[in-house]
């Protein structure tokens, strides 16, 4: 499994951090890969996220909150019989520095499957560091402009 992470320091809140980030279907605003992350009904919460794949396709998976520990940190992880086509998992950690300002980690693991379908999400995460230290600074600018 393939793992990236990037810490951002911002000027808001910790409570209103975790708020921004808990519902999960506002990071299609600093994903730019992330096209749609939508709450699943049922009796346990899932989020069905949809993103650009290679060559105009759509790469799909059903994810699960695995801890949620208001307002420090928010984990997900792909739900296995949902078949994704890609395993992952996230978490977001909030460390309040005082002040009025927070510590942001944004940490993701991933598993492409094997196969064609593999090698094409390997080159849609071809960089998978930048795209995350890329989120972190959108985030930042979101969240400072509230």
């Amino acid at each position: 499994m393939a793992a990236v992470a990037h810490y951002v320091e911002v000027d808001a809140p910790v409570q209103a951090c975790y708020d921004w980030w808990r519902p999960l279907t506002r990071l299609p605003e600093i994903f730019s890969d992330v096209k749609s992350v939508e709450a699943v009904a049922g009796g346990e919460p899932r989020t069905r996220w949809k993103v650009d794949g290679p060559a105009g396709t759509m790469v799909e998976w059903e994810a699960r909150v695995v801890e949620d520990a208001a307002p420090h940190k928010i984990a997900w992880t792909t739900v296995d019989d949902a078949d994704p086509d890609v395993k992952n998992s996230g978490v977001v950690r909030f460390d309040d520095k005082g002040n009025g300002r927070t510590g942001v980690e944004i940490a993701l693991d991933y598993e492409p499957p094997a196969g064609k379908l593999g090698e094409a999400v390997a080159s849609l995460l071809a960089d998978p560091q930048k795209k995350v230290e890329r989120a972190a600074a959108e985030f930042k600018t979101v969240i400072e402009a509230r």
